[in-house]
């Protein structure tokens, strides 16, 4: 064992707490939904990062990016055909140095390759051909036996620098308008072979101070008009046309505040941003802080601020996370693929629901060491079956709930998906101490009191995930106590509930996270 193993093995016993057990009361409002998703509000991205993408002496894409991965593994194609749909965004740091080559009027059309300067992230411009966008496509636009409905809904990042060049008198800042005339070409090639695109987003961390470029704010917005207008002229049809995302990247107030003011009524559709809040992928703090209800929760203002600020300026608009891999450059090497990362990954798709964002876009579907798909085997890790029980069992509508115990116990609800009822999902923190919940309905919808105590009488439905032998930082993860493995024909395994006595109290293990619904929680919210 190396010394940043025996470093990071430190820092994890440091996380540990002392064992007990303890009663929760948790407080349900079911009068009203304080926040809507998008039905379809998970997602994950697929990057263009090549195969020497390397950070900390790891190269963990393989051939995941999106010039090189494998489209016809089954493995692959059942993990995603496993949402019906899956929404997938197609982006990230590379995409503003694609050009797509649509009239086969680019010589030597290659992929990326790498540069020792000159270039932005350390690598050439990459030019899309069509053969390669034919199939992607075909990959996307599969339909899914009964459903006959793609088996993904399409984000498309273009390239928002084509055209611009860099400023001479200011770094990183790049000037002029954006050249449209590439994504036109593409956008006729994608309409006339019938692929369907569900929206496009101009741009990848461009915004605020930027990463390695940046456009000012007015800019972008006169460039999102562009975009609004092209997408009108090329889906003239209201019902079929896709959305219009951007800036896609991380918050700052006063960009975000003077882009959405002076970009018009009804352009934005979408007002993306990114999280990587918790630090470098080479951080060993990262194990500690994905168990900190205190670090968990100090990304809530930026969301609370993003929501806020498209509430100020546009309304008619809604607020997507279009990526976000918790740490950055490739993820934790020891962390983000193995049980813990659930506990950060869960949290945050409940804290932004509760602030009315529509999308939550995980980074990745495979590549790098946070993907939810192992990128040399795509077996399923951990996370994968966290956003497939999300998915399936938890809807659109967001109720406010209240743990009136331990902190490290994180609860969020939403009215149940399709069938009636209230879902919940349950996050202990904690290595040692198991909750049990008494749960309580608050109908007054006059701030007042009292409360009663919720005792079904319908069996409940539960998912309990818990990590293999114990360790969080294991990549295998049990349902109920089963191992989630593949069958023999490679199959994603059924996820089915445990269905326990609504009498019997609510109970959640150490470290573990449950998904549950009660059909007999009757909410007026979710009627």
């Amino acid at each position: 064992m190396n010394f940043k193993s025996i470093k990071f093995f430190v820092v994890l016993l440091s996380c540990l707490l002392v064992s007990k057990a303890e009663k929760v009361e948790v407080v349900v409002e079911g009068a009203t939904p304080i926040a809507q998703t998008d039905e379809d509000f998970i997602c994950v991205t697929l990057d263009w990062w090549p195969t020497n993408k390397c950070d900390y002496d790891q190269c963990p894409w393989g051939q995941a990016g999106l010039f090189n991965l494998d489209l016809k593994n089954k493995i692959l194609e059942k993990a995603v055909k496993a949402f019906h749909p899956l929404r997938i965004r197609v982006g990230g740091s590379l995409q503003d140095q694609v050009v797509y080559n649509v009239r086969n009027n680019i010589e030597n059309c290659q992929p990326f390759q790498k540069q020792d300067k000159g270039f932005l992230f350390g690598f050439s411009i990459g030019c899309l051909d069509m053969k390669r966008w034919d199939e992607l496509n075909e990959f996307f636009n599969q339909t899914r036996y009964k459903f006959m409905t793609s088996i993904a809904k399409v984000t498309f990042g273009l390239n928002a620098l084509i055209g611009r060049k860099e400023s001479k008198t200011e770094k990183t800042l790049w000037v002029g308008d954006w050249y449209s005339h590439n994504a036109r070409d593409l956008m006729s090639y994608t309409i006339s072979k019938g692929y369907k695109i569900d929206s496009y987003e101009l741009g990848n961390e461009l915004c605020g101070v930027g990463v390695s470029a940046r456009i000012e704010a007015k800019q972008y917005a006169k460039d999102m008009a562009t975009l609004k207008n092209l997408v009108k002229e090329m889906y003239p049809n209201p019902k079929t046309q896709p959305k219009v995302l951007g800036p896609g990247g991380f918050y700052d107030k006063k960009w975000f505040d003077t882009f959405l003011d002076a970009s018009g009524h009804d352009v934005i559709d979408g007002v993306t941003h990114h999280i990587y809040n918790l630090g470098p992928g080479n951080n060993p703090d990262v194990v500690c802080r994905v168990q900190d209800p205190f670090f968990l929760t100090q990304i809530a203002q930026t969301f609370k601020d993003v929501s806020n600020a498209i509430e100020k300026f546009a309304p008619w608009s809604g607020a997507w996370v279009s990526e976000s891999g918790g740490a950055y450059n490739s993820g934790g090497q020891l962390v983000s693929y193995t049980f813990a990362f659930g506990f950060w990954y869960l949290d945050q798709l409940g804290m932004t629901s509760v602030y009315n964002h529509k999308v939550y876009c995980r980074q990745a579907l495979t590549g790098g060491n946070y993907a939810l798909l192992n990128t040399t085997t795509f077996v399923p890790n951990p996370d994968y079956y966290g956003a497939l029980l999300w998915h399936r069992v938890m809807g659109s509508k967001v109720l406010s709930v209240t743990n009136k115990g331990s902190p490290y116990l994180r609860v969020y609800s939403h009215c149940a998906k399709k069938e009636p009822g209230v879902s919940f999902v349950f996050i202990n923190l904690s290595k040692n101490t198991s909750f049990e919940i008494d749960l309580f309905h608050d109908l007054n919808l006059n701030g007042g009191s009292p409360n009663f105590e919720f005792k079904g009488h319908k069996k409940r439905e539960e998912y309990h995930l818990t990590p293999k032998d114990g360790n969080i930082l294991s990549s295998i993860v049990l349902l109920n106590g089963t191992p989630l493995e593949l069958s023999d024909l490679l199959e994603i395994p059924e996820l089915k509930p445990k269905l326990v006595d609504g009498l019997i109290p609510i109970s959640i293990a150490a470290h573990s996270i449950a998904f549950i619904t009660i059909r007999d929680f009757n909410a007026p919210a979710c009627c």
